[in-house]
Parts: C-alpha cells; structure tokens; sequence
C-alpha cells in the first residue's frame, strides 16, 4: 500500500480544497465562478462524507481549533454556527510564540492575576521576579484577564463527543439547505 492510498482526501485532492473559490473571503462575481464554487464545495463535501476520518476531523475542528477555510466538509459560518449551538468556545491560539514575543514559555495568567489581586501594592517587577518572567509578560497577561472583562478562571465545559457534533452538523447543513431551496 502506497502512501496515496492511504491518504485522506483532503490531502489526495489539496487543488479542491485550497482553491481560492473555497476561502471565506471569496466572493465570485460571475456566474461561472459562482457554478464552479458550488461545483468545488460539492466535490469537498462528497469526498468528506466518504473520509474515515471524518467525525475526528469535524469534532477538532468545531472543539479544539479554530481553522479557516473548507475542513470536514463544513465550511468556516456552518463550524461557528454548531459551535454556538453547542455552546462551544474556541480560544484564538495564541501567536505571541510563533511571532517571538516571548522565550516559548507558557505562564499562567490566572495565577499572574491571583498574585496581584493578593498583593495590590506590590510592584509588577516583584511578581514578574516570583513568576520567572519580565514585567511586559505580567502586563500582557493582566491586560488578558481585564479584557476577559476580569474573569478569573474560564468556565469549564465538557466537549462535545464526535456524535454530537455530527448531528448539529447535520442540522446545521439542513437548515441550509432548506434556506437555499426556499429562496
């Protein structure tokens, strides 16, 4: 069995699933290229219902990852629409480490937050010193927490199983579907 074989579509077939008429921001201004942007996400659609991988897929890209473009045969508006029904929040990563702001150590905001709360008067370059990190790092993570509108610790939610998230799927896909028949 060759590597091919054993890829999945999304791999096998990259030229349908990244061509340009699939971005969220594509907005064909021709007939043709609104036939052939139906075309491309009919062809990603039927060759994701077929992907063994298709529920593991889906469940990481509505629960763990906030992914762009076309993925698990739902496009960007259908994963945020079964997130909200879900009740399904994802954080945005966080590219402070990929752009080098800071060293790759990960602190914990909660915790930053929790010293200064204890400790009010205390310099920010006391608790950067307690934490192992600079004064800019404690600032960036207060500032986090304050536009969390001061929330000191994110609810805890269970995610979704796969199963779940493949019946809102669903329904999500059908209320489409319905929309565009009716109009």
């Amino acid at each position: 069995m060759t590597t091919t074989d054993t890829a999945t579509p999304c791999v096998t077939y990259s030229d349908i699933y990244l061509h340009p008429l699939l971005d969220e921001s594509a907005s064909p201004s021709t007939r043709g290229d609104r036939r052939e942007q139906a075309m491309l996400r009919s062809q990603a659609e039927k060759l994701c219902s077929g992907c063994p991988l298709l529920a593991q897929c889906l469940s990481d890209a509505v629960s763990k990852y906030d992914v762009s473009g076309f993925v698990a045969g739902t496009t960007k508006r259908q994963r945020q629409e079964i997130r909200a029904r879900l009740g399904v929040n994802v954080t945005p990563d966080d590219l402070d480490t990929f752009a080098g702001v800071n060293s790759g150590r990960q602190f914990d905001r909660y915790e930053i937050h929790r010293m200064r709360m204890a400790n009010p008067d205390q310099p920010l370059s006391v608790i950067a010193s307690k934490v192992g990190c600079s004064v800019s790092t404690v600032k960036r993570h207060l500032r986090r927490i304050e536009e969390e509108n001061g929330v000191v610790r994110p609810r805890t939610r269970v995610t979704p199983s796969p199963a779940e998230i493949m019946a809102v799927a669903a329904e999500v896909k059908a209320g489409i579907a319905r929309k565009v028949e009716a109009a």
